[in-house]
């Protein structure tokens, strides 16, 4: 029975990824840099993206935006004109709690492709499903705030492994929470040698320069490896 159920998993893995594989040739086609944008509910992507996205220089940004209900974060980020679809996974996908090709290929109808030089898939906030599902990104980014103890890298490896940049939200916070930098950082390192990371208050703003550095220079990259 064990075998069979490694089977199951093995055949809905390979086919997301060749979804995932044609809606990366649909991206090239379209010179469109994806960005996967993967953290846990209340880390403070949806804010992030209202404070980075419209100062990018030369960068046509667009979000696809992951949730299980609601367009709650479609709406702020509505508010400061960035394009936005909506992809809620109640409808139709039944409820996941996280984000597949198949899911991201039901929305590409929808997405302004020919327009947009950057899009993120701001996925649903989850600490273990969204690592395993590839949708066809060119690069995987994490958010992990303050407030959710230096213990996740080691909690949820998988997800920090399967990115290529931590950014660590809510440092304006650090004074009034029990949360040891340094050991975030130690743990991260143990999970994921050498993965980059910036510090940053999406609230405050500081740190938010040398994300929109990160996203101008990722979208430079149109048709890199994945």
């Amino acid at each position: 029975m064990h075998r069979v159920k490694v089977r199951v998993v093995e055949d809905a893995l390979d086919a997301n990824n060749t979804i995932a594989s044609a809606n990366r040739a649909d991206f090239d086609r379209e010179g469109v840099t994806v960005l996967n944008l993967m953290s846990a509910p209340g880390a403070g992507k949806t804010t992030l993206l209202v404070k980075a996205l419209p100062g990018l220089e030369g960068v046509r940004p667009g979000v696809l935006e992951g949730d299980v209900a609601g367009s709650l974060d479609a709406d702020r980020l509505a508010d400061v004109h960035i394009p936005v679809t909506q992809l809620n996974t109640d409808q139709g996908f039944g409820g996941e709690c996280h984000l597949d090709a198949n899911m991201v290929r039901s929305a590409l109808p929808s997405l302004p492709l020919a327009d947009l030089d950057l899009l993120v898939i701001e996925n649903v906030g989850n600490l273990v499903c969204p690592a395993e599902f590839r949708v066809g990104e060119d690069a995987r980014v994490m958010v992990s705030s303050v407030t959710e103890g230096e213990d996740k890298p080691l909690k949820y490896p998988l997800m920090f492994r399967a990115c290529e940049l931590v950014i660590i939200n809510k440092i304006d916070l650090l004074e009034h929470v029990d949360f040891d930098l340094e050991k975030f950082l130690y743990h991260l390192e143990g999970v994921h040698p050498g993965v980059p990371h910036l510090l940053v208050s999406a609230r405050t703003g500081e740190g938010l320069e040398a994300v929109r550095d990160y996203l101008v220079g990722l979208a430079s990259r149109a048709g890199a490896p994945a």
